[in-house]
């Protein structure tokens, strides 16, 4: 899950982490009543759940409410990478003396934390890590010990010299928010020293543990509808794990390691698959009857591949889901079944008395359905 940048800054604010005033506006008269609350010089920005906002015109200076007001009116008329812009955050200009870069981000191999910090922030953080790797300084954190000021206190001299002091303080807030909160990642680019001599996160990225929400229901509440299509959103109100992939082979697939290992073979095989979707381990014939809805809501499918290895999902239901499936609602494309084990000869006896058949091989299954589509 992700946060907008305004909803970042309320959450650094509730940590001690000193963000710049701002104000949302959803029209170009609300930006206006914002600049002149603010009182002084602003930046309009679109608030989108994706990157390269500035580079698409969604970020821009306003030196007083009129020229706000004229930004806000430009702004909310892009649409930046598919996502229109639907709301603003009018913040208080403040010309950075120095830009600085800080993030956090789940390292796996080290089974920690790494902080990331860079003198060079205020760019595009993946080109500088691409051309000059050695500007970003990295430190990794282990949850049983926390941050360490002897491994700490040396790099952020380095990186920050005269405003390392001011740097550690929120860089152990922004941890305890990283921990706290069951973050994914956290950035601040730029994090940079102001005109009155202080470190303010003039941005906010913050990412979270789709799987820790139920922790953390004050997160939860912030979740954008933006951030999934018309589809996700409904797999997920009826409890399948769905991702949309572009292609036109649906995958209906019982397992989240099966479903990947099938969209690599379709994709070896030359096919295109048009999504990930896991129907899970019950044995519910309504979550075929879900799965079929989703995908055919995708007019771009053009076959779809049913492959189930039944353990606790038995391959009987997943037949019987399959011809309610048939009677409930139009399937105007081919539909590739392959099932085998719990099951099985059971599963493949309902589809044959229903005129249908279930293939045993998964690569002959594969291999039909790229031919079909």
């Amino acid at each position: 899950m992700k946060l907008h940048e305004h909803q970042g800054h309320e959450l650094f604010r509730s940590y001690g982490i000193p963000v710049s005033k701002g104000i949302v506006a959803k029209t170009p008269r609300e930006a206006r009543e914002a600049a002149e609350s603010i009182r002084g010089p602003v930046v309009v920005k679109a608030q989108v759940l994706v990157g390269g906002r500035g580079k698409a015109g969604g970020v821009k200076l306003a030196k007083n409410a009129d020229e706000a007001e004229t930004a806000a009116r430009a702004i909310l008329q892009l649409t930046i990478k598919s996502l229109p812009v639907e709301k603003l955050l009018v913040v208080a200009a403040e010309p950075p003396e120095q830009e600085y870069y800080v993030g956090l981000t789940v390292d796996r191999a080290e089974k920690g934390v790494t902080l990331m910090i860079s003198a060079s922030g205020g760019v595009d953080i993946e080109e500088l890590a691409s051309e000059e790797p050695h500007k970003i300084h990295k430190l990794s954190i282990f949850p049983a010990t926390g941050i360490e000021s002897a491994s700490l206190d040396p790099l952020l001299s380095r990186v920050f010299g005269s405003d390392a002091e001011r740097a550690e303080t929120s860089i152990r807030k922004l941890y305890r928010l990283f921990v706290e909160k069951d973050c994914s990642l956290v950035e601040i680019n730029p994090f940079a020293r102001v005109s009155d001599g202080s470190l303010k996160a003039l941005d906010a990225k913050i990412n979270f543990d789709d799987n820790s929400l139920m922790k953390h229901s004050d997160i939860e509440e912030l979740q954008s509808p933006e951030e999934y299509s018309v589809d996700e959103a409904r797999a997920r109100e009826v409890g399948l794990s769905f991702v949309n992939l572009g292609g036109d082979i649906g995958c209906i697939v019982n397992g989240a390691g099966l479903a990947m290992a099938t969209m690599d073979l379709i994709k070896h095989a030359g096919g295109a698959p048009a999504n990930f979707l896991d129907v899970g381990g019950s044995s519910n014939p309504e979550k075929v009857i879900n799965a079929f809805e989703i995908i055919l809501n995708n007019s771009r499918v053009k076959a779809i591949l049913i492959n189930i290895f039944g353990g606790i999902t038995r391959c009987d239901d997943i037949a019987n889901g399959i011809l309610m499936a048939k009677k409930r609602i139009d399937i105007p494309v081919p539909v590739v079944i392959r099932l085998i084990g719990t099951n099985d000869r059971e599963g493949r006896e309902i589809l044959k008395n229903a005129g249908l058949s279930a293939l045993e091989d998964l690569t002959e299954a594969v291999m039909k359905v790229i031919e079909l589509a």
